[in-house]
């Protein structure tokens, strides 16, 4: 039985640009799937397909058992939307902003300010409440889209890089409260580039790449296709790089890498304590003097070197084109973000 967000044979095109390429998804209903990736890879616009933004050129996408080009009216009475841009008004207060959603909602006016108030207090925005929203903090302003996505109490939520941006207070903020909504039974389709954020909330992560589900697993299952840990050795003197290499690629898992600027070598690896007491030792037979080294858990650079041969940060120049295609769409979503949740009240068939 498909959960309550479903998806098969995504595919959605920009012009030569192909952003989705046979993406399947399958999210069982109260739980979390982290879709990770770099930027272009694909995440943002398999979301706005899934939101009802965009129609896919071919493939199927339910939500809440609503087929998502069929129903999409019905999807939008089912779902609550972050998207990467903070879809407020500027000109409204944070109260303002969050009782014109309920009102949309078709909420009464006593309801809407009620809800209104909830939400305030649980974002902790209840002393920022009379205040213009264009006077808010990046932090602020992410707070209250999440809170407007919430008016509602929706089943079916979607967070797009819900914490790019914020700093690590606001973003523990963020964390906790994405935690409460599904512990209350919520299912979340969370988009991230961070594999610390995925580790915190996901049940399960989808690794996206180039349009397509390259890997999927938990986060311990992803971490251990690299090693499940990696050596890191800095060097003292950039000549004895080379020997460190050797020892590391005969102890490692795989193949090591050098940072030249900071003199550092990784590898991924499997042992622990007692494969670092044996590369210290490897190291010190051989004369190679060292300023630091360490054991640590994979980042998701070190997920996606695995993978995919590359970091995070590298964007070719079709990831690129495609990232800035769905930047300027994720924009008009947002901007238009109002728009849509007015038309959930109207006749479904007259969707788009």
């Amino acid at each position: 039985m498909p959960g309550a967000i479903y998806a098969e044979g995504l595919v959605k095109t920009f012009g030569e640009v192909r952003a989705l390429d046979g993406v399947d998804i399958d999210v069982p209903e109260g739980t979390v799937l982290g879709l990770l990736g770099p930027n272009g890879a694909g995440k943002t616009t398999a979301v706005r397909v899934l939101t009802t933004l965009i129609q896919p050129d071919s493939g199927r996408a339910e939500v809440a058992g609503l087929d998502v080009v069929k129903h999409p009216n019905a999807v939008r009475r089912s779902i609550g939307l972050s998207g990467q841009f903070a879809a407020v008004d500027e000109y409204l207060t944070g109260r303002e902003n969050l009782q014109m959603v309920g009102e949309l909602y078709q909420l009464s006016a006593r309801d809407a300010k009620r809800r209104a108030d909830e939400l305030l207090a649980r974002f902790n925005l209840s002393d920022a409440a009379e205040r213009t929203a264009k006077t808010y903090s990046g932090g602020m302003r992410r707070r209250l889209d999440l809170a407007a996505a919430l008016v509602v109490s929706p089943p079916v939520m979607f967070m797009d890089e819900p914490t790019t941006g914020l700093d690590p207070r606001n973003r523990q903020q963020l964390w906790e409260v994405i935690k409460e909504l599904v512990a209350g039974g919520t299912t979340l389709l969370l988009t991230t580039q961070y594999l610390e954020e995925a580790d915190q909330l996901a049940d399960t992560i989808a690794v996206v790449d180039h349009g397509k589900v390259i890997a999927r697993g938990t986060s311990d299952q992803l971490k251990a296709q690299t090693g499940g840990e990696v050596v890191e050795v800095v060097v003292h003197d950039r000549e004895h790089a080379p020997l460190a290499e050797e020892v590391l690629r005969n102890l490692g898992d795989g193949e090591p890498t050098f940072t030249e600027h900071i003199r550092k070598l990784s590898v991924p690896a499997a042992g622990g304590a007692k494969l670092l007491a044996e590369v210290i030792r490897e190291l010190d037979n051989r004369g190679v003097e060292i300023d630091d080294i360490g054991l640590r858990r994979p980042t998701l650079d070190d997920v996606f070197l695995s993978l995919t041969g590359h970091t995070a940060e590298d964007e070719g120049p079709q990831d690129a084109e495609a990232g800035a295609a769905k930047t300027g769409a994720a924009k008009t979503g947002a901007t238009n973000a109002s728009a849509t949740k007015t038309s959930a009240t109207k006749n479904e068939d007259g969707a788009r």
